[in-house]
Parts: C-alpha cells; sequence; structure tokens
C-alpha cells in the first residue's frame, strides 16, 4: 500500500473500473484504469459530452474521494483490478468491477465497526497520532474571549477518549490518569457517535448523555427537555453532563444557545461531510483542514517560474488568434500565406505549451498533477472548496494565530470580463461605431 500514488478529489468510476480527475466544468484531464494510464482517444470516448447526454459524475457508480481514509479503498481497487483483469484468479472472475468495488468498501467499513482500527491506534497512538501543541491553548484562549467550543466527531466515546487524552496529556498516560477526562473542561459541549453527514439532515435523531466513567448512555428528551428548563435551559441542561452521544444539529445549537447557523464556525477536514453539508444545508461558516496544503505551496511557489512562462504563452496564442481575426478582415493577397504562418507558429505555442504544463504538474504529483488544477482550469476538488469552505488552512491551530475578534474578509470575486479590464497590459477600446452588430 503506497499512499502517495493518491490525491484527494478524484472520482472512482466503480463501473468501469477508473479514476478521474475531471476540472470544473466536469471534463476528464486525467483517467487511469487500475494503475494504468487511459488514452486520451479512450478517455475522450467514454466521458466527453454526447448530444442529449452528459455525464454528472453524480450517478450511483461514481465515488468522490474526499477524504484521506478513501486512500486505503482506491488502492485495494485498483489492486484487484489489474489481478482480475490478467485473469489470474479465477473468482474475480464472475465479479463485475461494481461488485469489486462493494466488496472492499463493505470489507473496510467493517474493520472501522468492529474496531480492529481504532483498537490499534489506542494501543499506539504515537504512531498515528500527530500532537500539535497549540491546539488547547487555542481552545483556552476562545473561551477566554468568550466564544463556546464544541466537540463533534462520529467516533464514539471509547476511542474519543483516548485519542483526546493522548492529545492533552502529549503522551501515552496510565488508566487512572485517562478516567480523569481533564481534557472535557476544555469543551462547552461534546458529542461523539453523531453519524455525520446524517447529524445535518435528520431532526429526528434521538440524544444520548454519556457517562464518562463508563461510557454508559442515559436518554435525554433533548429539545423538549432544554425547553422545559426554562429560564437558562441550556446550562441546566449541561451541569447534568456536557458529553453526549448522537442527536442532531438542533440539539447542538439549542445547547450553545444560538438563532442562526451561520453563528458557528464548524472546523473538519472531510469535504461533503463537514464541509460542504453544514454549508449547504445549515449555513454554518465553514473552515476546510488540509494536511496537504502546504505542500502543494511549497510547490507552487517553487514553480512559479513555470507558470510564468505557461500563463505568457497562453497570452501569446491569444494574440495570434485576434491577429488571424484582423487579417480575414483584410482579405489582401498575403491572406493565404499569412494564416499558413499563424497556423503554424500556434501549432508550435501549443506543443510547448503542453510539454510545460506537463512538467508544471508533474511537480505536484507523477500521476495526478497539482490538486487545485486540472489542466488549465480549476480542478472539481478547487471548484467546491472555493464554493463552500469559508476558510481553509494546512491544520486547526493555524486559526490560533489569529485573535477570537479577527474578522476574515473574502478576495474580491471577478468574471472574466471585469479581470480583463483590470488587467493592466489589456488594451481597452470602446466601440464607438453606431453600428448595433456585434464586431
Amino acid at each position: 500500500y503506497d499512499y502517495k500514488l493518491w490525491k484527494r478529489g478524484l472520482i472512482i468510476d466503480t463501473m468501469r473500473g477508473n479514476f478521474l480527475k475531471i476540472d470544473r466544468h466536469k471534463y476528464v484531464r486525467v483517467a487511469y484504469h487500475g494503475f494504468e494510464r487511459i488514452s486520451p482517444t479512450t478517455r475522450k470516448h467514454l466521458y466527453s459530452r454526447a448530444f442529449n447526454k452528459v455525464v454528472s459524475f453524480s450517478e450511483s457508480n461514481f465515488v468522490n474521494m474526499d477524504t484521506l481514509f478513501q486512500f486505503v479503498d482506491a488502492h485495494l481497487f485498483a489492486l484487484l483490478i489489474n489481478i482480475r483483469d490478467k485473469g489470474d484468479q479465477n473468482f474475480l472472475n464472475c465479479k463485475t468491477y461494481k461488485e469489486i468495488y462493494r466488496d472492499i468498501r463493505e470489507s473496510v467499513d467493517l474493520c472501522h465497526r468492529d474496531g480492529i482500527i481504532k483498537d490499534e491506534v489506542a494501543r499506539n497512538p504515537e504512531k498515528y497520532i500527530v500532537i500539535d501543541k497549540g491546539l488547547f491553548p487555542m481552545l483556552r484562549n476562545y473561551r477566554i474571549a468568550g466564544l463556546k467550543v464544541f466537540l463533534l466527531t462520529n467516533s464514539y466515546w471509547e476511542y474519543t477518549m483516548q485519542a483526546m487524552n493522548y492529545l492533552y496529556h502529549e503522551k501515552h498516560v496510565d488508566e487512572e490518569t485517562k478516567k480523569k477526562n481533564e481534557w472535557i473542561d476544555e469543551f462547552d459541549v461534546i458529542i461523539v457517535g453523531s453519524c455525520k453527514p446524517k447529524y445535518m439532515l435528520d431532526p429526528r435523531l434521538s440524544l444520548f448523555r454519556v457517562n464518562p466513567v463508563d461510557g454508559s448512555l442515559l436518554n435525554t428528551d433533548g429539545l423538549y427537555e432544554i425547553k422545559a428548563l426554562e429560564p437558562n435551559g441550556a446550562d441546566k441542561f449541561l451541569s447534568a453532563g456536557k458529553v453526549f452521544q448522537g442527536g442532531n444539529w438542533k440539539h447542538l445549537q439549542a445547547m450553545l444557545e444560538i438563532e442562526a447557523g451561520e453563528e458557528i464556525l464548524y472546523v473538519g477536514d472531510h469535504l461533503y461531510a463537514d464541509v460542504l453539508r453544514s454549508k449547504r444545508t445549515l449555513g454554518w461558516r465553514s473552515a476546510f483542514i488540509m494536511p496537504e496544503l502546504e505542500e502543494e505551496l511549497r510547490v507552487f511557489s517553487k514553480n512559479a517560474p513555470i507558470l510564468s512562462s505557461i500563463s505568457q504563452l497562453r497570452r501569446l496564442r491569444d494574440e495570434l488568434s485576434i491577429f488571424s481575426d484582423s487579417i480575414k478582415k483584410e482579405k489582401n493577397e498575403d491572406f493565404s500565406r499569412k494564416l499558413k504562418e499563424i497556423e503554424e507558429d500556434d501549432s508550435l505555442i501549443k506543443d510547448k505549451l503542453r510539454c510545460l504544463n506537463n512538467n508544471y504538474h508533474n511537480t505536484f504529483h507523477p500521476v495526478w498533477g497539482a490538486m487545485f488544477v486540472a489542466g488549465y482550469q480549476d480542478s472539481r476538488f478547487a471548484f467546491f472548496v472555493q464554493n463552500y469552505a469559508c476558510l481553509y488552512t494546512s491544520k486547526a491551530t493555524n486559526l490560533g494565530l489569529s485573535s477570537a475578534a479577527r474578522a476574515f474578509r473574502t478576495m474580491s470575486e471577478m468574471l472574466p470580463h471585469g479581470k480583463l479590464i483590470a488587467d493592466c497590459t489589456t488594451v481597452y477600446k470602446e466601440n464607438t461605431s453606431s453600428n448595433d452588430e456585434t464586431k
């Protein structure tokens, strides 16, 4: 297993056994079948738009690789695809690619459900969990500033307790120390076993109170209980214990005593369950955590000269197209010769651009290229980050570098015509012709 072979933001076509990287316009830029690259001709035949048929990539056979967990699924799937295609194992010959992927998903889900993965992490947390010394100082500063802090996780109490004790004490501690659960005091509300994204969709999910001593659960009446305890119903409700399992977003907002979703800044590393769903459905502010961002920025900065050359050559192609249009209008005796020269020059520039762009992408990843770019366009991954993440950064504690009162403002956005006019190299000539025909 080599996690370095994969990137977040890819799409798995489980019906064909293909792995895809698409741009924001849903055009497939890179495609692999298992570990074998698909030729441009085959790729376009499979995924290019046809009359009355546009692939949305939201169909049931497409799976989005939005989390680092899915690298395992992808690698297993690619290995089994290669084995099946070679015909080395008879038991795979009777299975479709979609059935193989379904079996992988069920097997990995079982590993998560039966605890075999998390039990290993709990035994050796130093091997799997990265300690960030800025985490709890940041949480304390937020609470001192009057902000409320909550923990919302799909993990159940047993694993959450193990992981949080390790992060809090910055070492593996004995059972007696774990039972104290001193880290709980750093939060206003703690919710485990939340079942995201259902937590943000189903208002009928029940809320249970967790006993931190033994992990046992007690029924609560949720919103009805909080309202019945008014005035100060939330404070009275939390005074009986602030660790819960399950529930839904309505319980959380009632316990935090907020009226609108925009009062919450939710920090998570799952593009769908954390960012897209919380923003689109509930209107929460979102901060997307991307550990890969630091490396992407490092490579981007190092290869800025290549990107500059690519931009210049693309601009040169635009200028050649404009020049070609002007010649077509003149139609003098050199008309044909000049157009042929322009076509030859454009072909040379196009070949140079293709080579430069491939080299640029290969510096990020030899297979999938830059995470935020597909070809010359924003990747699908970049499109969703830009549209649904209010903030994004490489680690949560980067937020602690700013004060709790800091306001983060959006950058100015422009349509292409606005960018063209704002470009200092653009020569803008107002059309003074009285002819209304578009020229």
